[in-house]
């Protein structure tokens, strides 16, 4: 009887020091996993919501697993949970790279315009004024000129708003008023009769 005693209480002991040996790879996995997670957190908060909250919840379960003392389990389901970042991580820096170079894009076609836009606005206005104080040319009428005169104030402000909007860094929105500024009056110069 002694003996089978001895043999559970050694038992006992293993079964003690293997848990507790599993114990600090399992910490250590963790914390690798929520440093990697943490490096990554903000980009695939903003680029990859969906994936995040999965792998918060793979993190989480994780976690839960180490706080009950299931040192095997975490150490078994660790390095997918590790894959499942380093994804994660991948995914976002890709959607971010692809968002920059859109930012990038826009941001050039905005110099573009804001170059180009004064310059058709200056021209518009000069053409209202001339045409004001002249004769009007064949295929000009009064109603013409008083609409681009009045299309020409509307498109100071619409100018005005793309300036604003790129105090906003909305440039997307910036550029697509911008083209519209620069379209309309392109058309406004045709309906006076400029070429």
């Amino acid at each position: 009887m002694k003996k089978s005693h001895w043999l559970v209480a050694g038992l006992a002991a293993m079964l003690v020091l293997a848990c507790s040996s599993q114990k600090e790879p399992a910490e250590n996995a963790i914390a690798k996993i929520d440093a990697t997670l943490s490096a990554v957190h903000d980009a695939a908060a903003k680029y990859a919501p969906d994936t995040l909250s999965s792998v918060e919840a793979q993190v989480a379960s994780l976690k839960q697993n180490l706080s009950k003392g299931n040192y095997k389990e975490v150490l078994a389901a660790a390095p997918a949970v590790t894959a499942a970042v380093a994804s994660l991580k991948e995914d976002a820096e890709a959607k971010q790279s692809a968002a920059d170079a859109a930012l990038a894009q826009v941001k050039q076609q905005w110099r573009t315009l804001s170059a180009d836009v004064p310059k058709a606005l200056e021209a518009l206005h000069a053409r209202v004024d001339a045409l004001s104080k002249s004769k009007l040319p064949k295929g000009v009428t009064k109603a013409s000129l008083e609409s681009a005169k009045a299309g020409a104030a509307s498109l100071d402000t619409m100018w005005s708003e793309a300036s604003s909007a790129v105090s906003n860094e909305d440039y997307a929105g910036a550029v697509a008023k911008a083209q519209a500024v620069k379209d309309k009056a392109a058309e406004l110069m045709h309906s006076l009769g400029a070429t």
